[in-house]
């Protein structure tokens, strides 16, 4: 399947995706206003980070090394077996973490104790959410691009139901709880589409300690924790910062812009997880990955800087559209936030380069620096700019990476 195509099926399971994600963004911002908003996202940030801490981290190693293995029956199931085992083992720790300060996260993160037993369920569900996780994983490493849309659609109807169904019931509780509860519902899905697949083995759900195999999924549980730890952390401490200095309406409206780019640029990241990373894993010669990652700008760009642009021109519209006239001071933030949507896509498709290629030290650090740097930035930009701070501190900080992942490409690509 060549980029095209891929890119095509993983838009139809992106727009699954992305629709219930809009329809309980919508839910919240008429239930509860910018402050549910605000809140949403803290709780959002948490269950990204949980899902990958369930999952050990592995998903992104799972998807190379399948990749890589597909064809050879011998590694290919003692990599799953340790895959499996790995992502259980994390899913338990991490539940009985979460389960002992369940109290604790319900008032940091969302400022009252009544959403403690919603942590607590999320906490024991993170079995089942390691199990999709590792599911997802697996099929996207035989690039089977169309089951996987499938499975997303599924999913993404079945929870976007339970959304609509409990929030009615119990407002923004029931929208928080109707999150949780919907990951499992992707289980329901993809276990059998796993099942029904032309390269299924029952082996596949064996579960085995190999010490080789840990090993080199280890390297990639490095990479993607820091990676998927950092982030949510960082953007629950500028959630904070911006609550604390401009209050929770205004930080409910960076919150709103941020979530509009989260939901446009899950396209074009969704391409790049399902395609990019396994092709680039699989290819061993110079000429091959220059070509590919040249390809993959001359796809991607127009597409990010066209979508950018139509978001800006409609920013009033799909403000209104997505939440209410609460937000409508939120329109102010919209072009820099854009113009660093644009910049971040650029250097994330440099970025893949490390992953894809097992750089484990490079990537940590970069992760540790730039997460850092965009903080700083955060916190010096909004007390000269204001509000409108926290959006340049997006743009000037992914500046800054791009910079660097010119450079990390080059000196790869001139050692080959």
């Amino acid at each position: 399947m060549n980029f095209a195509s891929a890119g095509f099926c993983s838009a139809i399971g992106t727009a699954a995706r992305l629709v219930a994600g809009l329809v309980v963004l919508k839910l919240v911002a008429w239930l509860a206003g910018p402050a549910g908003v605000t809140r949403l996202g803290q709780f959002l940030s948490l269950m990204s980070l949980l899902a990958v801490l369930a999952g050990g981290g592995i998903s992104a190693g799972i998807v190379k090394y399948v990749a890589e293995y597909r064809n050879d029956p011998l590694r290919l199931p003692r990599l799953l077996s340790a895959a499996l085992f790995y992502a259980l083992c994390a899913s338990v720790v991490t539940g009985c973490v979460v389960l002992i300060f369940s109290r604790q996260l319900s008032v940091w993160l969302l400022g009252d104790i009544r959403y403690e037993s919603l942590i607590r369920l999320l906490a024991v569900a993170q079995i089942g959410i390691a199990l999709v996780n590792y599911i997802l994983a697996v099929i996207n490493g035989f690039m089977d691009v169309r089951r996987l849309a499938v499975i997303q659609v599924l999913g993404s109807v079945l929870c976007m139901a339970l959304v609509v169904a409990l929030s009615r019931w119990l407002h923004l509780f029931g929208a928080l709880l109707a999150l949780v509860t919907g990951q499992l519902l992707w289980l329901a899905v993809g276990l059998p589409a796993l099942r029904r697949s032309p390269y299924f083995r029952r082996g596949m759900f064996r579960v085995r300690f190999d010490r080789e195999m840990t090993l080199r999924l280890a390297m990639f549980s490095t990479m993607t924790l820091t990676s998927a730890l950092l982030g949510p952390l960082v953007n629950i401490a500028v959630r904070d910062h911006l609550a604390l200095r401009f209050g929770w309406e205004q930080a409910g409206n960076w919150q709103a812009v941020s979530k509009v780019s989260d939901a446009y640029l899950l396209f074009l990241t969704t391409a790049i997880n399902i395609y990019y990373l396994p092709k680039l894993a699989s290819i061993h010669e110079r000429g091959e990955l220059v070509n590919e990652l040249r390809k993959a700008y001359r796809h991607l760009m127009p597409v990010a800087i066209a979508a950018a642009g139509m978001i800006y021109l409609l920013r009033g519209w799909v403000t209104q559209l997505l939440f209410s006239a609460d937000f409508t001071s939120a329109a102010a933030l919209y072009g820099p936030q854009l113009l660093g949507d644009v910049v971040k896509i650029a250097s994330f498709l440099l970025a893949y380069l490390m992953l894809a290629k097992a750089m484990t030290r490079l990537f940590v650090v970069s992760e540790f620096v730039f997460a850092a740097s965009y903080l700083a930035l955060v916190f010096v930009f909004t007390a000269q700019f204001g509000l409108i701070g926290a959006m340049y501190a997006f743009v000037l900080n992914y500046i800054l990476y791009l910079a660097f992942n010119v450079l990390v490409a080059r000196r790869y690509l001139a050692e080959r």
